[in-house]
């Protein structure tokens, strides 16, 4: 008796071809793939403001931040996402959870820290 196989019959050109197919559907108007990939940029709008977004995978994020939305600590190595108005400059760039990013509407404006915590 042989073994089961655990790859479809066909081979990689099947594959590929439909994997491509798949994708194809998935653009906007401008012809640009609408799935989220890492360091791709994307527009936002949100409280009536132009945000540029890009996502942030796990091996480049180096340092560590503090989110916004949740006022917790992202660690290195921890995918995120990174976004700033398209009116402001790189010092306004902030680094969300992605959770904390898509739930920014739901989220309180008045974090308070307390005394000891730190800023950045």
């Amino acid at each position: 008796m042989s073994p089961r196989r655990n790859r479809p019959r066909g081979g990689a050109a099947k594959s590929a071809r439909s994997a491509s197919s798949a994708s194809a559907g998935r653009r906007d108007d401008d012809g640009r793939d609408m799935g989220e990939r890492y360091g791709l940029e994307r527009t936002e709008s949100w409280q009536g403001e132009e945000w540029s977004v890009r996502q942030i995978s796990g091996g480049a994020a180096a340092k560590h931040y503090r989110c916004p939305g949740c006022d917790q600590e992202i660690p290195p190595g921890v995918p995120h996402v990174v976004a700033w108005p398209q009116s402001g400059d790189v010092a306004d760039r902030r680094h969300w959870h992605k959770a904390c990013w898509n739930a920014r509407d739901r989220r309180s404006a008045r974090l308070q820290r307390s005394r000891n915590a730190p800023r950045y």
